[in-house]
């Protein structure tokens, strides 16, 4: 599996953990748990975390504004995760291209959710994606 799959595999699993009990050391601790993973998988799992945690009412914001008959609340606690983890992405890493941040979190949702959810998180971030898009073209460094 790729470093950076891996990464928000793991980063997926802590945001899990921490939706759950609400215990932001207690899910960073569980990406330090396996000593297998590579020191790069990590940094990256964590800094996807701690982004997302910080972030996480602009981002539940952006998720709840474009997920048409949707309560977010509501929504299975794995695409919840999966859309948090890819918005944080989307908005605070503009070196990924939103193709590759788009198409992750599809994969992601395919192994870890129900049927739909694919296309369901395609949906939601095929329209969340348009913030960034607008942010780029203000700032003059178009990307997809």
């Amino acid at each position: 599996m790729l470093p950076r799959r891996l990464g928000r595999i793991i980063a997926l699993k802590s945001l899990y953990l921490f939706d759950i009990c609400a215990d932001f050391d207690l899910a960073l601790k569980y990406i330090k748990n396996d000593n297998k993973l590579n020191e790069k998988v990590v940094e990256f799992a964590e800094y996807l975390v701690k982004g997302t945690i910080n972030n996480k009412n602009i981002i539940d914001k952006l998720i709840s504004e474009h997920s048409k008959n949707w309560v977010l609340d509501r929504m299975p606690s794995v695409d919840r995760n999966i859309l948090r983890l890819a918005t944080f992405e989307l908005l605070k890493m503009e070196e990924t291209p939103i193709s590759v941040i788009i198409n992750e979190a599809i994969e992601i949702a395919k192994l870890y959710s129900g049927i739909e959810s694919g296309k369901f998180v395609n949906g939601v971030l095929d329209k969340i994606k348009t913030i960034r898009n607008k942010n780029q073209k203000e700032n003059g460094s178009e990307r997809n």
